[in-house]
């Protein structure tokens, strides 16, 4: 990746903007239910320097995905425990989501005003892409990911105490749904839905606008 330049300039600061508003928003909604965890560790930032992971952000580079390095949350220090644990764990997806769709939106209006510039356009089409994807995985209910947690933050005792049984095996899990092409025909047909979805909502949107 590092070889083509205009991937980079897409893909870079597309995943850079992405995974800052991901940890920024666990922080956000961790202090707002009580925990001051991550705002005492100066991860309340929208910097991304301080949420990069040296291999994850090394990774971007290479093979243009990564990631960065989880936002801590002490749930004892939620006021109300199940509350905050379920909406701190769905923020960093929420985030990625509304990104997503404000890119989109501002895509069909560039659309609309004819823009054709396409290294612009590349990137906001990678943009897109990589929220929508990011909050997918995320809410795929695997620990650690947010969807394990949301899951639990519902469930019933029996349901956390397995997927506490499961944890030491999640990196094993996912592994093999990668190797197996498990993950991906659970993240693209997802990631296409939804990329459909706000398209057509947009798409309202800019011809009521516009029109």
């Amino acid at each position: 990746m590092l070889s083509n330049p205009e991937i980079l300039i897409a893909i870079v600061p597309s995943l850079l903007i992405a995974l800052t508003f991901h940890e920024y928003a666990h922080a956000r909604v961790a202090y707002a239910f009580g925990d001051t965890t991550a705002k005492d560790m100066g991860r309340m930032t929208l910097n991304p320097v301080s949420h990069l992971d040296p291999i994850g952000t090394l990774m971007i580079l290479i093979v243009g995905f990564g990631w960065a390095r989880p936002v801590p949350i002490n749930p004892g220090r939620f006021r109300d425990i199940r509350r905050g644990l379920l909406w701190v764990s769905l923020a960093g997806p929420l985030a990625n989501l509304l990104l997503g769709f404000a890119a989109t939106l501002i895509f069909s209006f560039l659309i609309g005003h004819g823009v054709t510039n396409s290294l612009l356009l590349l990137f906001m089409q990678t943009f897109i892409q990589l929220n929508i994807i990011l909050a997918i995985f995320n809410l795929l209910p695997l620990p650690p990911l947010d969807g394990s947690k949301i899951v639990v933050s519902i469930a019933s005792g029996s349901v956390a105490n397995f997927y506490r049984r499961i944890e030491p095996y999640a990196g094993i899990i996912l592994i093999a749904l990668v190797l197996f092409g498990g993950l991906g025909k659970i993240l693209w047909p997802l990631t296409e839905w939804t990329m459909n979805l706000f398209d057509r909502i947009s798409f309202q949107i800019v011809r009521f606008l516009l029109f």
